[in-house]
C-alpha cells in the first residue's frame, strides 16, 4: 500500500517518522493509502528550507511571480477531471461538487496573477516642499497554511497562491483525511516553474502544527477548521509574534419571510443544507420560518424533494448522486448521536436518516438527509456545528424575532434571507451580525476578488481570506518619506517635523 509523505524542496521525501494514519475512500470504507504523519525535525526541515528559497523568491519581481500563476492555472485546468476525482475519492463528495471546488480555488489563483498591481503601494508627491512619501507592500517571508478535510483545494488556494505571489514562501499543512489532491497540485506548482521550496507540504498532526506556530522563522499562519482549534492557532501563534488569520466554524441561518416564493426556497435550501452532505462551513443548517405557515409550506416541500434525493458514491454509477458519504466512520457516528440528542431535546424528527444504507456501499460512511422540526435554542442540534446533512427548522412569530435569533448566537459566519421586500432585505443586511450576508442568495460565498470571513466566534483575527484583506495578510507595510536636499543646507531642527 502506498504511503505519502512530504513534499519539500520540489521533491516528494518520505518520512521517517515511523507514524502512519490510514486514508480511506469514504463511499466504500476501504482504506486506500497511507499518510505520514510527520515529525518535529521534519516540520523544521521544511520551514529551513523555505526559508532559505525565500532569501531568491523575494527578489523575483510581481510580473515574474504572475507568469508562473498563469501557468499553474493552466495546468489545473488540463488536469481538472483527475483532480476532481482524487477530491471525491478521499473526502467522498460527488464529482460536480468537486468539480465546483477546483473551480473555486482556481478563481483565487486567477485573482493572484493581477499581484503587479495588487501590490502596488501609495505615491503623494510633494507632500511636503520636495519631499515625497510613498509605500510599499514588502513580503513576510516564510508562511504556513493549516486546511481542513472539508475542502482539500479551495481553502489551501485561499491561502498559498495569494501567499507566493506577494513573494513569500509557503509551508502546506493539509488535513491527514484527503491528503492525495494537494501532493499533485504541488506537482503542477513545480512543473509550472515555481522555484523548489518555494512551496512544501508537510503531512502530520499536532506535532507537526506546533512546530510552525512556535518556529520563529514561521512569520504567518493562517488557518480553517472548528473553532475550539482556530482558537488554539490564533492564541499560540499570536504568543508567538505570528500574524494569524484563524476562520472557525459556522451556525448559518437562513431566514423564510412569508413573501419569499417557496420554489425558489426549497430549490435554494436543497442544495445549501444537504450538498457536499453538509460539509461545508458555509451550509445552510437552520431555517427560521417567520410565521407557520411558512414553515409548513416549507416543510412540505421539503420532505417531497429528500424523497427523490439520490445518496451514493461521488465518482459511481450512471447517474450521478446529489449528495454521497461523509468524510470517516467517526463522523458519521457524531452526526448520528447529534440526531439522538434532537430527539431527546424534544425536537421533532420529520426525516431520519441514523439508519441509511447504500446497496452495494453497505460498509460506507454514509447518513441519509434529516430534517427536524420545531428547534429551539439551548438544543444541541441548534447551538452547535454538526457539520452533517441536518436541517433544522425553527419557527418565529416575526421579522425581528428572526433577527435577534441569529444575532444571539455565537457563530456569524454566514446568514441569508428570502424575501421578495426590498425594505426587509435591506434592513437585514445592515443590522445582522453575521460576516457573510445572502439575499435570495443560499450560500454567500464572496468571489476571489472580495473577502471571505465571518464574525464573532467564526473568526479569530483581523483581516480575511482572499481578496485585498489576503494581499495585506500576506505583506508588510513600509512607508518612504524622501527628499533630495541641496548639500550646502546645514540647517538644524529639534522640534517634531511638520511638513510645509
Amino acid at each position: 500500500m502506498n504511503t505519502l509523505g512530504n513534499f519539500i524542496n520540489g521533491k516528494h521525501i518520505p518520512s521517517k517518522s515511523g507514524r502512519l494514519s490510514p486514508v480511506y475512500n469514504p463511499a466504500t470504507g476501504e482504506q486506500s493509502i497511507h499518510v505520514s504523519l510527520s515529525t518535529a525535525d521534519e516540520t523544521r526541515q521544511a520551514i529551513a528550507t523555505a526559508h532559505e528559497a525565500f532569501a531568491t523568491w523575494k527578489a523575483v519581481t510581481p510580473l515574474r511571480r504572475a507568469q508562473i500563476l498563469f501557468r499553474f492555472k493552466s495546468l489545473l485546468e488540463s488536469n481538472f477531471d483527475l483532480l476532481a476525482e482524487l477530491i471525491s475519492l478521499e473526502h467522498g463528495k460527488v464529482l460536480s461538487d468537486a468539480k465546483g471546488e477546483l473551480t473555486r480555488g482556481m478563481e483565487v489563483v486567477e485573482f493572484a496573477c493581477g499581484i503587479p498591481h495588487l501590490q502596488k503601494g501609495e505615491f503623494s508627491a510633494n507632500v511636503g516642499t520636495g519631499v515625497d512619501s510613498y509605500s510599499l507592500m514588502q513580503p513576510l517571508g516564510v508562511c504556513a497554511g493549516i486546511s481542513p478535510f472539508n475542502f482539500p483545494v479551495m481553502v489551501p488556494m485561499w491561502m498559498f497562491p495569494i501567499a507566493i505571489a506577494c513573494g513569500n514562501t509557503f509551508v502546506m499543512k493539509p488535513s491527514e483525511k484527503d491528503p492525495s489532491v494537494i501532493m499533485k497540485v504541488a506537482e503542477l506548482l513545480t512543473e509550472a516553474g515555481l522555484p523548489d521550496g518555494v512551496f512544501n507540504i508537510v503531512n502530520g498532526d499536532k506535532e507537526a502544527v506546533d512546530v510552525l506556530l512556535t518556529d520563529a522563522r514561521v512569520q504567518a499562519v493562517s488557518f480553517v477548521g472548528s473553532t475550539p482549534i482556530a482558537e488554539y492557532i490564533y492564541a499560540t501563534g499570536s504568543q508567538h509574534g505570528k500574524r494569524v488569520q484563524a476562520l472557525g466554524g459556522a451556525k448559518n441561518h437562513m431566514v423564510v419571510m412569508p413573501d419569499a416564493e417557496t420554489e425558489q426556497v426549497v430549490s435554494a435550501l436543497m442544495g445549501a443544507a444537504y450538498g457536499s452532505a453538509g460539509e461545508r462551513c458555509m451550509a445552510i443548517s437552520v431555517a427560521v420560518c417567520v410565521g407557520d405557515e411558512a414553515a409548513e409550506k416549507l416543510i412540505t416541500e421539503i420532505k417531497k424533494e429528500v424523497s427523490n434525493m439520490l445518496v451514493g458514491p461521488g465518482t459511481g454509477g450512471d447517474q450521478e448522486p446529489h449528495m454521497g458519504p461523509l468524510i470517516s466512520q467517526v463522523h458519521a457516528e457524531k452526526v448520528k448521536h447529534y440526531i439522538d440528542t434532537g430527539v431527546q431535546d424534544g425536537a421533532s424528527l420529520l426525516i431520519d436518516g441514523r439508519d441509511f444504507k447504500v446497496a452495494g456501499h453497505e460498509r460506507g460512511y454514509f447518513v441519509g438527509p434529516t430534517l427536524f422540526d420545531n428547534v429551539k435554542p439551548g438544543m444541541r442540534i441548534y447551538d452547535e456545528e454538526i457539520f452533517g446533512p441536518v436541517l433544522s427548522v425553527v419557527r418565529v412569530s416575526s421579522y425581528q424575532e428572526a433577527v435577534d435569533l441569529i444575532n444571539a448566537h455565537e457563530y456569524g459566519n454566514g446568514t441569508a434571507i428570502f424575501t421578495g421586500s426590498g425594505e426587509s432585505a435591506r434592513h437585514f443586511c445592515e443590522q445582522i451580525q453575521v460576516g457573510m450576508v445572502g439575499v435570495n442568495v443560499p450560500i454567500p460565498v464572496p468571489m476571489a476578488f472580495h473577502s471571505f470571513g465571518g464574525w464573532k466566534r467564526s473568526v479569530f483575527g483581523p483581516l480575511n481570506m482572499h481578496g485585498n484583506d489576503g494581499v495585506r495578510f500576506f505583506t508588510r507595510m513600509k512607508t518612504v518619506t524622501a527628499r533630495w536636499p541641496k548639500s550646502d543646507v546645514t540647517t538644524h531642527s529639534f522640534s517634531m517635523p511638520t511638513m510645509k
